[in-house]
């Protein structure tokens, strides 16, 4: 039994070249479509993260009411529920998984809306980190078809310093000896611990550590949070999707493709729908000043930090009321109006 539905495609040429003779997109739906088919809320899946761990926020009092919208999370490709290199027979197994883009997974998620749901146009894409990245592919591939977009903690090109970042990450778990330079001999136990420690350092802030903020989320020391929330976190995925998604991430960038040339001023300026982006003041990896240099190259956005010491993961506030309805404010005004 699963929680979710999927949606195969079939014979799929993806955006590095590599046709796959399957390809699966698994997807949750929650609320109903109205009779115009106006009303969805695209919602799709962060780094590492499937529906059932981003779904929390949504709810008659969250930040997404399913009770006046259809809100349907698609789960990014590599996420372990989608196709990922878990999921791929031979002969794409074993470090041979092709590399998934954010083309790819824009191309998937309109087949789904216009093929099974019969939906032309979204009322609103609502995406933190990863997810705000597929947000913006939209806006930039498709602006016909996107009435507003609110995107936390994000980029429409990831950046320089973003980068170094995921190949420390990459580092840190291809380091355990279970790791040949291709595939993993056997579960990295020690590598995932080390990803996830290294993850942990940089997806908070120095204030979130200083003020011991992890108590608000119930837990009794720094180590307990760790260890419980991002060890336990990483365990349950499988390290070779972990390595494709941060290779999507790195990969991010708007204006790579056919439409835009590499040019991402004129990427950023095709987004013509309403957006509100809101970074972290004190994101360590997806910078205010990164977000305000490509918010000013957008025609009708509004740079709106959130002013947290919960550095990322305020972008998703599972344990931080404040920056839960600074989001929430941005949703219903980008909706209202």
């Amino acid at each position: 039994m699963t929680d979710h539905e999927t949606f195969n495609l079939g014979p799929t040429r993806l955006a590095c070249g590599v046709v796959v003779p399957s390809l699966h997109l698994a997807y949750k739906t929650y609320g109903q479509l109205n009779a115009q088919r106006s009303n969805l809320i695209l919602y799709p899946t962060s780094y590492g993260a499937q529906h059932s761990d981003i779904d929390w926020l949504i709810g008659p009092k969250g930040i997404l009411d399913p009770e006046r919208y259809c809100i349907v999370i698609p789960n990014q490709l590599g996420n372990g529920l989608s196709s990922s290199p878990s999921t791929f027979a031979d002969p794409f197994t074993h470090g041979r998984a092709p590399t998934f883009s954010h083309l790819d997974n824009i191309a998937a998620q309109d087949r789904l809306l216009r093929e099974v749901l019969g939906v032309e146009r979204i009322a609103l894409i609502y995406g933190w980190s990863m997810g705000g990245q597929q947000a913006l592919h939209w806006g930039a591939l498709h602006p016909d078809r996107v009435a507003r977009i609110c995107a936390t903690c994000t980029s429409a090109r990831t950046s320089p310093h973003n980068k170094l970042f995921l190949e420390g990450l990459r580092a840190a778990l291809t380091a355990d000896p279970g790791w040949n330079g291709e595939w993993f001999t056997q579960r990295p136990i020690r590598g995932l611990r080390a990803f996830a420690r290294v993850y942990a350092g940089w997806a908070l802030s120095q204030a979130f550590y200083r003020e011991e903020l992890w108590a608000d989320a119930g837990f009794t020391s720094r180590e307990d949070y760790v260890t419980r929330a991002w060890e336990g976190n990483f365990l349950r995925r499988d390290p070779m999707d972990l390595l494709s998604m941060i290779q999507t991430w790195i990969d991010s960038d708007i204006s790579d493709n056919a439409v835009f040339g590499g040019n991402l001023e004129a990427a950023l300026g095709a987004i013509t729908a309403p957006s509100i982006i809101m970074p972290s003041t004190t994101d360590l990896y997806f910078t205010v000043e990164d977000s305000r240099i490509e918010t000013a190259m957008m025609p009708n956005a509004e740079l709106r930090p959130i002013r947290s010491n919960w550095g990322h993961r305020a972008g998703n506030p599972q344990n931080s009321h404040e920056d839960l309805i600074a989001i929430r404010k941005a949703v219903d005004q980008l909706l209202a109006d």
